[in-house]
C-alpha cells in the first residue's frame, strides 16, 4: 500500500497544504493565506484532518518561513522566532499541528524544504552540495552540503548577509527592519517598489531597476560561491521569474568573479550553474512532502 505524506509550505504571505507522494501523485491540495497563527495553522489541521479521516497519513512535513527553531530537544522546537511578521514571532507552528493529528512531523525552513524537493525530484537531482535561493517578498536561502541539509547554530539566514551598497548610485536605505540595507532589504520585492514606486512586474524588462537587481544578485552569488562552492545555484522566487534577469544575473556573477574560480561550470556553462527551479512554484510544498518522508 502507497505511504500518502502530508506537506505544508508555510509562506508569509499563504500557506499551501498538500497530500501525495510527489510531482506526479498531489491527491489533494488548498491554499490560504497567512492571518494569524489560530486562523492559519486551525485551516491546516482541518484540511489534514479531513484527509487523514479518508487515507491515512504516514507522517507531516512543514517547511516554515522564519527564522525557526529548528534544534532537537529545544523547549522551542518548531516555533518561528524573530520573524518581522507582525502576530507570528515566538508562534510555536509545528506543536499544534502533531498534537491534533497525532503523527510524526518534520520541520525545517520553507528553503531548506524547497531545496530538498529540487534535490529529490528536480534541478538539483544528483548533486550532493548546492543552494536554492528565492527573491520574492524577502530573500532566503538553503540548501545541502554533502547530502545534509543546512543547519548549524540555528540555519542559513542568506537573505541577510551583507552586501556593497555605492548610497550615491543607489540612495535607496533598504527595506529590512532588523539591517536595513542587507541583501533582502535592498533587493526582496519590496524593495524594489519601495525604491521604483511600482511593482517589480510592472517595470519594463529595459528599466534600470533589473540591472541594478542583477548586481546585488551577482554581489551575493560571489559570496555564496566561494564560501560554500556549490554544484549548482537555483533561483526561484517572483523576481526571478523576469524573463530578463537570468542571463543578467548569469553575466554578471561570472564577470564579478573575474576568472577566479576556474571551473567549467561557470567558465563555459553557467546556463546550467545558475538556473530556475524545476519544480517552479511548486517546490516548496513538494518539499515539504519529500521532509515528510524523512520521518515516516
Amino acid at each position: 500500500m502507497t505511504r500518502l505524506y502530508g506537506g505544508i509550505e508555510g509562506g508569509g504571505t499563504k500557506f499551501v497544504c498538500a497530500v501525495g507522494t510527489g510531482p506526479e501523485d498531489i491527491r489533494a491540495e488548498v491554499r490560504f493565506p497567512t492571518t494569524t497563527p489560530d486562523e492559519t495553522l486551525g485551516r491546516a489541521i482541518a484540511f489534514f484532518q479531513e484527509q487523514h479521516a479518508v487515507t491515512p497519513l504516514a507522517s507531516i512535513g512543514i517547511g516554515s518561513f522564519g527564522p525557526v527553531d529548528l534544534r532537537p530537544g529545544s523547549p522551542t522546537w518548531g516555533y518561528i522566532t524573530t520573524t518581522p511578521k507582525p502576530g507570528w514571532p515566538f508562534a510555536d507552528v509545528a506543536g499544534p499541528i502533531q498534537r491534533a493529528l497525532d503523527l510524526p512531523v518534520a520541520f525545517d525552513t520553507d528553503v531548506n524544504g524547497a531545496a530538498l524537493g529540487e534535490r529529490r525530484w528536480g534541478a538539483a537531482q544528483g548533486l550532493d552540495t548546492f543552494i536554492y535561493l528565492t527573491i520574492g517578498t524577502g530573500v532566503g536561502g538553503g540548501g545541502m552540503v554533502e547530502g545534509r541539509l543546512m543547519h548549524g547554530l540555528v540555519h542559513p539566514e542568506m537573505g541577510h548577509i551583507l552586501i556593497p551598497h555605492d548610497r550615491e548610485a543607489d540612495p535607496y536605505p533598504g527595506r529590512c527592519p532588523y539591517h536595513g540595507d542587507c541583501f533582502e532589504g535592498l533587493a526582496a520585492g519590496p524593495a524594489l517598489e519601495g525604491r521604483w514606486g511600482a511593482r517589480a512586474e510592472t517595470l519594463p524588462a529595459d528599466h534600470p531597476a533589473w540591472a541594478l537587481e542583477a548586481k546585488y544578485l551577482a554581489d551575493a552569488l560571489v559570496t555564496f560561491i566561494t564560501t560554500l562552492s556549490p554544484q549548482r545555484i537555483i533561483l526561484g522566487g517572483g523576481v526571478m521569474s523576469q524573463p530578463q534577469m537570468f542571463p543578467l544575473v548569469r553575466e554578471m556573477t561570472r564577470a564579478r568573479l573575474n576568472g577566479y574560480v576556474q571551473d567549467a561550470a561557470i567558465t563555459e556553462r553557467i546556463d546550467e550553474y545558475i538556473v530556475p527551479p524545476a519544480l517552479a512554484g511548486r517546490a516548496g510544498v513538494l518539499g515539504a512532502l519529500a521532509l515528510a518522508e524523512v520521518v515516516a
